[in-house]
């Protein structure tokens, strides 16, 4: 019985042997298959290529061009997407440069001026734009020979008066062609440009002695908010006179206590536009029988202010001048407080026709002082021996008598018109 048994158990075990070895024997079958179907999925996907590439040809067959055109249409259009690619990618890596310059800039020190060395961007950002190295040296080559003014100041303590004396210029900045000029200098105190002074203008020379003196009435206790102006101007007849140089002294920098006499270098002075006085309105008339100027003051309009309210008392006067030499003189009534005064007041001068060559009419816009000096604002003049507005003007008054012509004139300042009627006395 129990052999029987064991026998029984021991088969089933013998003959699980084979079985197992059937099942291993038949497990490469699934491999091959999933082999297969992975060689299957390349000709898939050729086959769908072939099919688009085929589409794709038989489409082109279809364009009424010849093959050769297509190709160069082709090629065009590669080169254009080549070149918008590269200049997108050269302006993006200029941003980037730019950007590294700018932080250099920003911190203290660049690596090479660590090393010791000079940033050579950091040099090339500190020259103006527009000017090389060596214009930069010109200019200031130009700023070092405008020359050199010799002045004295002295305050009087008891008079509360100060004096300035122009004395003598050297080695002066040559302004004409011929390799001179004609200086002059012109003495005010700012903030206060209502009282300035010219020297006599002394003609080509680049060393002018002068040996003048100007004094200016200023109490003590404003001294120290004063900065006084020494201005060298080459003089021109026909145009505005150029500016050399000039000297600024702040007062608070002086010691008054003691007579000063001293040179010193001219600096550049900055071309300020020129300042604006105001208009007048003005018309002229000529009857050629009667031998009759009608000169009508109608009116001015943006007036320099002249008084400290911002206002001014303005008046109008006419000088009719033959050969540097006044012959008559009118002058207006006096409108108060206001920068832009109505007048319609006419004058008359009887004046022959062969006489009205010769004749020049100066009229002069002043500012009403019931105590001290009544202050020019400005002036201009008309006459055959002007020039711009004031030779149109008059020359359209001779080329329609009898009839009043009216023109709108820009005030000039006064040393300029004076310097101008004297220069043409001087030439007669």
């Amino acid at each position: 019985m129990k052999f029987n048994l064991f026998k029984h158990q021991t088969t089933p075990m013998v003959a699980a042997k084979p079985t197992g070895a059937s099942e291993l024997s038949v497990t490469p079958a699934p491999v091959a298959l999933v082999s297969a179907e992975n060689t299957t999925e390349p000709a898939n996907k050729n086959d769908a290529f072939d099919e688009i590439k085929n589409k794709f040809l038989n489409e082109i067959d279809k364009i009424p061009l010849p093959s050769w055109a297509i190709i160069a249409i082709a090629v065009v259009a590669a080169l254009l997407i080549l070149t918008c690619c590269f200049c997108i990618i050269k302006k993006c890596c200029c941003k980037k440069k730019k950007n590294k310059k700018g932080k250099k800039g920003k911190g203290d020190m660049g690596m090479k001026n660590l090393k010791g060395g000079e940033d050579e961007d950091d040099e090339e950002d500190d020259v103006e734009p527009g000017l090389t190295g060596d214009e930069k040296e010109e200019e200031v080559k130009e700023k070092e020979k405008l020359g050199k003014l010799q002045y004295s100041i002295d305050y009087d303590f008891q008079e509360n008066k100060l004096t300035v004396g122009i004395l003598q210029a050297a080695d002066l900045l040559s302004m004409d062609s011929g390799g001179t000029s004609d200086p002059y200098v012109r003495v005010y105190v700012l903030p206060d440009k209502k009282k300035k002074f010219d020297t006599k203008v002394h003609k080509k020379t680049l060393n002018p002695v002068f040996n003048e003196t100007f004094t200016f009435k200023i109490p003590f206790q404003e001294m120290g908010g004063k900065t006084l102006v020494m201005s060298v101007f080459d003089f021109d007849r026909f145009s505005k006179h150029d500016i050399i140089g000039e000297i600024k002294i702040p007062m608070n920098t002086l010691d008054l206590a003691k007579p000063i006499e001293e040179w010193r270098d001219l600096d550049s002075a900055d071309q300020e536009e020129p300042e604006k006085l105001g208009d007048i309105c003005i018309s002229l008339r000529y009857v050629p029988t009667a031998g009759k100027l009608t000169i009508c003051i109608l009116e001015a309009k943006n007036l320099k202010k002249m008084d400290v309210g911002g206002l001014s008392d303005p008046y109008v006067k006419i000088n009719l001048l033959q050969n540097g030499k006044r012959l008559k003189k009118k002058k207006t009534t006096v409108k108060k407080n206001t920068l832009n005064p109505y007048y319609n007041e006419s004058f008359s001068f009887e004046i022959p026709l062969e006489q009205m060559q010769k004749i020049q009419a100066v009229i002069t816009v002043l500012d009403y002082d019931k105590i001290g000096k009544n202050d020019a604002i400005g002036k201009i003049w008309v006459g055959s021996k002007s020039t711009g507005a004031g030779l149109k003007h008059w020359s359209d008054m001779l080329a329609n008598p009898r009839r009043p012509i009216a023109q709108w004139h820009p005030l000039q300042p006064e040393e300029e018109v004076d310097a101008a009627l004297a220069a043409l006395t001087a030439k007669k």
